[in-house]
């Protein structure tokens, strides 16, 4: 009876610490948190929410193109030259678990659509390190393309928190915005952005 018992409390000894070991990666690997979210969005949480409510134009809509972006190359993309095109824009860092978690689903989405022109992706580095964050796309072997925003980013896109993913029409109104992670290749989200790019309307999440 001794000898079973001690068994037991070895064996749980051995799986508390295994606990305590995945406990403490948690906390402080972003990757290992990161997967445990990726985890979660495989079994249908943190679907994107798209409402039915449209966004009217308003002045801070107006002024979204005044920002502009600059690629790894150098290259700037200047705000007015998203005029006309559907923009899906994320706020991450190398360092957020909930950024990394999403990143498969937005890479996966944006293979999708690359090739379409009526669509740019901007992945911006909210910490203005595109060296780092070049590495670690290239690392990851994700292809979506890494800005830093020069101007100042309107409140209605981005607030602090991370990640952050919104997505403006034509006319360059927020149509969609999520604070969090999201898992971003299910149906009815590809189906709310070929409706921006072919009908020029959408919805919007606040």
């Amino acid at each position: 009876m001794n000898q079973q018992k001690k068994k037991w409390y070895a064996l749980n000894n051995i799986l508390t610490g295994i606990l305590a070991l995945f406990i403490i990666l948690m906390i402080v690997n972003p990757v290992v948190k990161g997967r445990v979210i990726q985890g979660l969005m495989k079994v249908g949480l943190f679907q994107p929410k798209i409402s039915n409510e449209k966004l009217n134009a308003s002045p801070e809509n107006e002024h979204n193109y005044q920002v502009n972006f600059v690629d790894n190359h150098g290259k700037v993309i200047e705000g007015n030259s998203l005029s006309g095109k559907v923009v899906f824009i994320n706020f991450w860092a190398t360092w957020c678990p909930p950024c990394i978690a999403e990143m498969p689903s937005i890479n996966e989405l944006y293979n999708e659509y690359k090739d379409n022109p009526g669509i740019i992706f901007l992945m911006v580095d909210a910490d203005n390190d595109l060296q780092k964050s070049t590495a670690f796309m290239k690392d990851k072997k994700f292809q979506m393309p890494v800005v830093t925003a020069k101007g100042n980013i309107p409140q209605a896109w981005y607030s602090g928190t991370l990640p952050t993913t919104i997505v403006l029409d034509k006319n360059g109104n927020v149509a969609y915005r999520q604070t969090g992670a999201a898992e971003y290749t299910n149906k009815k989200f590809k189906d709310f952005i070929l409706n921006l790019i072919n009908n020029n309307q959408g919805s919007n999440q606040k």
